[in-house]
Formats: structure tokens, sequence, C-alpha cells
């Protein structure tokens, strides 16, 4: 905020109370009415306060409410103190600048804006071509000067404030508007089928893509599952979310991702909405909006899949390895934690991870689960994969198809 006023200063009358009031006016901006006012000004304040005797300290905070008050800057304000400690007055320079004489006119100024205007405003060369054949070839005695403008000071004049004002027109730059997707976080309330998505890359070598790894968490139970692709292009995506999407246990109802392309897109969104699932997307500016998926690619996918180079022919062999053993690890025999949350007094929450439950268990235990269940899921048949084995027994049968595939893709 800036103010123009005519300041009565007397009553400050310490070195303390014009700190507090340069800190008491932080965004307020001063200007004086005459370069000329503010000389004066700044002679009387450096003869009330007896500059020459203050402190260091005292003088840091007096230099900064001349400089708070006129609105100078560092190194001007330095200079008139000095010429004050130097000779008891801050006078105005006698000194005239020497001016060339002015050749271009206002109004040669505003013509220029207008020829601009009419042509879209060419480059210079081009512009100084037409004043010429405006005052040689049709005669108006207007361009009678600009038609001698060289093309460095046609420049020169495009840069002046008068130009500026009546030529140049910014535009900024429009929003690209993707109407795919509501943004915002989506909000469960305690019901399955709130499912997050995003994709993991295992890396290039030699300009040759990795495998891409599709990661879809449910928020209320962390039921997950993981597919494996050659690329996110629509030709590999459409066909590898549908099957992922079948094989929760529940009704998905909300499908939230990133604003990558690779899933804000006309496709998913057709398969979405043939599936009757809303689709949202994050907010911008809010990196917890799609926390949940992505501490999974790096406590899971990254965990067991590692970082390296894996070559995007070998997306089928790890696709199988997801479908039949993978995704049933983690969501019957992988414990998850869950948090508590508690508010306090100040309204402040804290989330402690005091329950840990597989994500089949967490489903089993939610009030009303069946009415939660997709068309033909039973509880009776998720037992029977649920207790087919140990958890141990389970994960150590794993190991040993994992073991098998990285000798696949070994050779």
């Amino acid at each position: 905020m800036t103010i123009t006023l005519t300041m009565d200063d007397r009553q400050l009358s310490t070195i303390q109370e014009v700190e507090r009031f340069t800190e008491g006016t932080a965004g307020i901006e001063f200007c004086g009415a005459s370069r000329k006012e503010k000389y004066a000004w700044i002679e009387a304040t450096l003869i009330r306060f007896r500059y020459g005797r203050l402190r260091k300290k005292e003088r840091s905070a007096l230099k900064r409410f001349i400089l708070k008050t006129t609105g100078y800057s560092d190194p001007q304000a330095k200079r008139l103190v000095g010429q004050y400690l130097d000779g008891g007055k801050v006078l105005l320079s006698a000194k005239k600048k020497h001016r060339f004489p002015t050749t271009y006119t206002t109004d040669d100024v505003a013509l220029l804006a207008r020829t601009d205007n009419a042509h879209e405003r060419l480059a210079g060369p081009a512009t100084k071509r037409i004043m010429k054949r405006e005052y040689e070839v049709f005669g108006k005695r207007d361009y009678e000067r600009l038609a001698r403008i060289s093309v460095s000071h046609l420049y020169n004049l495009r840069g002046r404030r008068q130009y500026v004002s009546h030529a140049t027109t910014y535009t900024k730059t429009p929003t690209t508007s993707v109407p795919i997707g509501e943004r915002r976080k989506p909000r469960p309330e305690g019901q399955p089928g709130y499912i997050r998505v995003d994709s993991v890359h295992q890396g290039d070598r030699d300009k040759e893509k990795g495998v891409y790894h599709i990661n879809l968490v449910d928020e209320v139970t962390q039921w997950e599952i993981v597919v494996c692709v050659e690329g996110i292009s629509e030709l590999f995506l459409e066909p590898a979310l549908k099957a992922a999407l079948h094989e929760f246990p529940f009704r998905v109802q909300n499908f939230h991702s990133d604003n990558g392309s690779e899933y804000v897109n006309k496709i998913v969104a057709k398969l979405l909405q043939k599936l009757l699932i809303h689709q949202t997307k994050s907010r911008a500016r809010r990196t917890n909006d799609n926390a949940l998926v992505e501490g999974k690619n790096g406590a899971v996918i990254r965990k067991w899949m590692g970082y390296r180079h894996i070559p995007k022919r070998y997306a089928k062999l790890i696709n199988e390895f997801y479908m039949s053993c993978f995704n049933e690890y983690l969501n019957f025999h992988r414990p998850c934690g869950f948090a508590t949350v508690t508010v306090d007094a100040k309204g402040k929450e804290k989330k402690v991870y005091d329950v840990y439950e597989t994500p089949y268990g967490k489903f089993a235990s939610l009030p009303g689960a069946e009415q939660y269940l997709a068309p033909g899921a039973t509880f009776e048949n998720l037992d029977a994969v649920a207790k087919r084995m140990s958890d141990t027994d389970y994960a150590m049968m794993m190991q040993k198809q994992k073991a098998e595939l990285w000798k696949n893709l070994s050779r």
C-alpha cells in the first residue's frame, strides 16, 4: 500500500519511538510531494536527532526511518546523510545535466504506436520501411521525421512510457482447462471403493524405456492391486486398468489420480464412466492429496522390484507374477498400519499408527461390509483364499516365484 501525505513527525522525539513507528508501518509506503521537500525534511530530521552524536545502532534506526518515509534507495539515502555530515546541509545539486535536443515529439511516438497497432507490430526494419513509404510514396507529411529514424532509435521510442500505454497489450497465458475429472480430495467417509492410483517407471537405459507399474490402493482398507505394462499410452493402459479394477472385491466408487495425462484423458474417462466410477484429480499445491499411493510406491513396489532398469519386453512376465501371487500376498498376508486420529483442545489432529491388519481383515471388520461387495464376490470365497496358506508360508512361496521371475529377467 502506498500513501502520499504531509506528515508531522514532531511527536517522535526519541530513537525508540522512531523504531516503533518504522516497525508499525512495515506494509505502508510513503512518498513526498517533491524532491526539494524531501531534502529539507531529511536535513531537519538529522539536525533534530543530532545524527553526528548518535551511536551506530541508533544511526541505523534513523536511517531506516528515512528510507521508509522518503522511499529512497539505501545508496541514495547514504549519499544524502554523508552530505549532511560533510557540510551540515542536504542540498539539491545545482549542476545541470547535459541533454540532447529532442528530435522526435510526443506526436511522433503516438503516430508510431498507431502504425504498430495497425500492422500488429512488425520488426523494426519493416516498420521503418512502412513509415518511409508513407512519407515518400503516399505523401503523408506526419511521417516526415519518422521516415528518417534509425532502427535502433525506433526501438528506443517503443520503450517509452507513452508508447507502452498506447501500443503494447499484454495477454496472460490462458490456463488449459481439462474438463475431465473433478479437482478435489475424495472423502470416503469410512466406505471402501475410493481408489488412489499412480505410476512407477522402472527407468530408461540406452534410450530404451523400462516397464511401468500401475499401483491402485483403496484409501480405507489399503487394498492394493498392482499391474505391469509396457507403456502408459492408451493402448496398454486401458486393458490394464479395466483388469485391475475388476480385481477389487468391493465396488469401486471413486478413481483418484494426479494430473498426469496418462489418467486424465478421454479413454480413461470413458472407461470409468462405463463402470459408473466417479473420477477426481489432485488439487494444485496440495502435495498430500495422493500421498497414500505414493507411499505404497516406495514401501511396496520399489522394495520388491528395486530401482534397476527392466526392459519393457518383460512387462508380461512381471504382470503374471503380480496377478498369480503378489496381489494376493499384499491383501491377505501383509499387514498394514492404520492410524487412530485424536484431536486436542486446539483442534490439532494427531495420528497414531496403533492398529495393524491385513487389507482383507480391515475390509471384513467394516460395519455392514457385505453391502460393499462387488457382484459375484462373497466372504466365504474370500475367507477361503485368506486361510489357504499361512502368511509366512505364502511369503516363502512368493519369494520362490520372485526368484524364478528374476532368473527369467536375467536371461
